[in-house]
């Protein structure tokens, strides 16, 4: 427990220096910890036995940020169908082609980069820096602090499972308990951003029942987020992605929950003014 305490501890830090620095810092490092994650997912399911096709995803995550500079985040969509046009093409002419294998390599693609390139995108808003920051936090806090109420619920209260064919262990009074954090990470943040930004940042932020809705359902896609992770380490037989962070596993057991409210937070600035 002190192991992962610490270790939690020192993430917390890193994320707030990246938050700190000038966006394309954290735009950098949001790639690397994707390209991490990619890395993880494939692994385990190369370890299942899958014949997965990596190339296009990696070719579409290194080319992403000179893409996403020169022609916004538009580029992100026609960047992961070409990728996934490739994949394509190259099991079709495979002497034995499977559809199992075409399906398993585009998973990552769908699943850990998109998400990973919608928190570059975020990361990217054009001198907005204060916006960035407040809506990261949103990001990272929601689905992280419903992970630790979600632990702290389920622990005491115990009761019927939530998806016990997938995750054993995760009961349904810890999901409300995580949902619960996660409305309080939101109006955390919210309170925050009252108090430390100025009126013509305000104006840009999301109202305060913005963050009450962000809260509710990304406090939800996170868990589902955590409960696909789940599934595929299940599929793989593995226990964690990887041993990247003692205490924590690897860089997708950590980033699972985030990534998918990631995409959340992306169609939120794409179609709520």
């Amino acid at each position: 427990m002190k192991q992962r305490f610490i270790t939690g501890l020192l993430l917390v830090i890193f994320l707030a220096v990246m938050l700190w620095l000038p966006n394309w810092c954290m735009a950098l490092a949001t790639l690397i910890c994707v390209c991490f994650a990619v890395w993880e997912e494939y692994h385990a399911l190369v370890t299942a036995g899958h014949r997965v096709v990596t190339w296009p995803t990696w070719i579409s995550l290194v080319t992403s940020i000179p893409l996403t500079y020169f022609f916004g985040v538009k580029a992100i969509v026609p960047l992961l169908a070409l990728a996934l046009l490739i994949m394509v093409t190259v099991i079709l002419f495979r002497k034995e082609p499977e559809l199992t294998d075409l399906s398993m390599s585009a998973l990552p693609l769908l699943t850990v980069a998109l998400p990973g390139l919608s928190l570059v995108a975020i990361s990217l808003l054009p001198d907005q820096k204060a916006v960035e920051v407040v809506l990261l936090c949103l990001t990272f806090a929601v689905p992280l602090v419903g992970d630790i109420f979600a632990l702290l619920a389920g622990s005491a209260i115990g009761g019927p499972k939530l998806c016990e064919a997938v995750s054993p262990k995760k009961t349904i009074a810890g999901s409300i308990g995580g949902l619960a954090g996660s409305v309080l990470a939101a109006m955390a943040v919210y309170g925050l951003s009252l108090v430390c930004c100025n009126e013509p940042t305000l104006a840009k932020l999301p109202v305060w029942w913005h963050y009450l809705l962000l809260g509710i359902t990304g406090g939800a896609v996170g868990q589902i987020g955590d409960l696909f992770a789940s599934l595929v380490k299940r599929h793989s037989g593995i226990k964690d992605f990887s041993n990247l962070f003692p205490g924590h596993g690897g860089m997708l057991d950590r980033l699972d929950s985030v990534l998918f409210m990631a995409v959340l937070m992306y169609c939120y600035l794409l179609f709520i003014p």
